[in-house]
């Protein structure tokens, strides 16, 4: 063999031995979904973290890790944030972009803690329980809502919330947690953006504290005119302060989050990234520690590769396919799955029909927007697909059922009935108006359908299909171009909706959810 073939055969080798050593590192994102507001504790040798999910029902969810790399959906702090108008979507009323926010997560004296605050209930909420996975949480809201608090637990026994925008006050909580302890308010940092400077846009926030080696850190993010995100670090020896700050990382608007150790000592920052449609995804960097200041990152960017073990994929801990089929003990939804909104029980079931979610009227509502009991998950990146069937044989005239890309800038294909017949329709919104783009008659009583949404790049590009038989896809309408809105503050969720225009009581039945990591099947 000439030594040219030898060489040849030996860096093929060697290139296909460097791609499988990469396929065996964590790569960022490490969850390349929305999971923004990540609050992380580790107990034990267990990693569990708090997030926003905003208007979802049930809410603030947590999610559990032994590497920090695989997770999955273990509970949520609660089913029911509030039943008001906004969130049970009456009155022309909702919730989109409120809900809850940015929790925080502990763990002290064997009881476990999930803290947020909300505008739409106008109160501070304190979830505890002892088993975060198995046990039910309790509830304990107080006046006012105070935004994006950090809870913290201190050695002498007394329990704070730090927070603020720009300027920084430390509360005092009432030993039962029932509320601030009156007149306990006070600032310990009169100015927290001063470490980015002063052309700022978004004034220091996201506030998360920690204690190492008997000194406080305070994590906060700030937002330049013209720049990007960053993260700001305060450290005092007394929770009080005076604390001094400086500027730990600008790098792509990775920012907001805090910092976790490991069993063995290693450090870590847990922060997210804003990423377009898909929503705020979160990244792992690795941390040292320098002159008592953690240091972010490797010469001041977060590594696309981690010393850690590789992902496993989103399925089915954070996403996963369903087929509707219970068994009697069995929930009757896995923890994938969220409510727009509070949803009406009463209307859905998966016990009426076996291998079947049905969905079933039970009031008017003008658009897609306003329809009780739409169950959703995550969309995710690079790239991912869902599709559904459903049956339509006992839809009403007026009534409108299918599957979303939901966000304000919406996308849907369904089927609409109208003085006796079913048309298949493909709808986006314009200017928060629903435009039908395309319309075909439809005499089946079942139809599938498809959406694929590409992030690669930020593309933000979902496309609509239909099939009638499973094997032969159609593309219908036109192609959405995502956006990521304030107005509902999260990345697109696949949905399933039905809702009735002149008539409730109508009904539709899935059969099936699947989802894949690729488009263009």
């Amino acid at each position: 063999m000439k030594i040219k073939h030898i060489c040849l055969i030996l860096m093929i080798v060697f290139i296909n031995n460097v791609i499988v050593y990469a396929q065996q590192k964590a790569q960022n994102p490490i969850i390349w979904a929305d999971v923004p507001d990540v609050s992380m504790i580790r107990v034990g040798d267990t990693y569990y973290t708090a997030s926003t999910t905003m208007h979802m029902a049930p809410g603030l969810p947590i999610m559990k890790s032994t590497d920090l790399v695989n997770w999955e959906i273990v509970s949520y702090a609660y089913n029911t944030l509030v039943s008001n108008e906004s969130m049970n979507l009456k009155n022309g009323q909702s919730a989109y972009g409120r809900g809850s926010w940015a929790p925080s997560l502990r763990y002290h004296n064997g009881i476990f803690y999930a803290s947020t605050f909300s505008a739409t209930s106008g109160k501070t909420h304190i979830f505890t329980t002892h088993d975060i996975e198995k046990e039910p949480w309790e509830e304990i809201t107080f006046s006012p809502s105070i935004h994006d608090h950090s809870l913290f637990f201190d050695e002498d026994g007394k329990v704070y919330l730090i927070a603020g925008v720009g300027r920084i006050s430390l509360y005092e909580l009432e030993s039962d947690l029932s509320g601030v302890k009156p007149d306990s308010e006070r600032v310990i940092i009169e100015n927290a953006s001063a470490p980015a400077g002063d052309n700022i846009m978004l004034p220091a926030e996201g506030s998360q504290l920690f204690k190492v080696n008997d000194m406080y850190y305070l994590f906060n993010i700030t937002w330049v005119r013209g720049g990007m995100r960053k993260v700001i670090i305060h450290r005092a020896d007394n929770i009080n302060g005076p604390y001094e700050g400086k500027l730990a990382l600008r790098d792509r608007g990775i920012a907001q989050g805090g910092i976790i150790d490991t069993p063995e000592g290693d450090w870590y920052a847990f922060l997210f990234r804003d990423n377009g449609s898909v929503g705020r995804i979160p990244y792992l960097a690795p941390v040292k520690w320098e002159d008592g200041w953690p240091v972010i990152g490797i010469d001041g960017v977060v590594p696309d590769e981690l010393d850690l073990p590789a992902s496993k994929g989103l399925s089915p801990g954070i996403v996963a396919s369903d087929n509707f089929k219970r068994k009697r003990r069995e929930a009757d939804l896995p923890l994938v799955w969220q409510w727009n909104h509070n949803p009406v029980n009463e209307l859905w079931s998966v016990r009426e029909r076996r291998g079947y979610l049905r969905l079933t009227t039970g009031r008017i509502d003008d658009n897609v927007l306003e329809a009780r009991n739409m169950l959703t998950q995550r969309t995710f990146g690079p790239e991912s697909s869902a599709s559904i069937s459903i049956d339509v044989a006992n839809m009403k005239d007026g009534d409108c059922a299918g599957f979303i890309a939901l966000q304000r800038n919406y996308g849907y294909v369904g089927v609409k009935k109208e003085n006796g017949t079913k048309n298949i329709i493909m709808v986006m919104s314009d200017n928060d108006e629903p435009l039908v783009h395309a319309q075909v008659p439809l005499s089946n009583e079942t139809v599938l359908f498809r959406i694929d949404c590409d992030f690669k790049e930020r593309s933000d590009k979902a496309y609509f299909y239909y099939s009638l038989d499973g094997k032969e896809w159609i593309s219908i309408g036109e192609t959405l171009q995502m956006s990521y809105t304030l107005p509902h503050f999260m990345g697109y969720r696949f949905g399933l909706f039905n809702y009735a225009t002149e008539t409730s009581g109508g009904y539709v039945d899935f059969g099936y959810y699947k989802i894949t990591d690729r488009i263009n099947w």
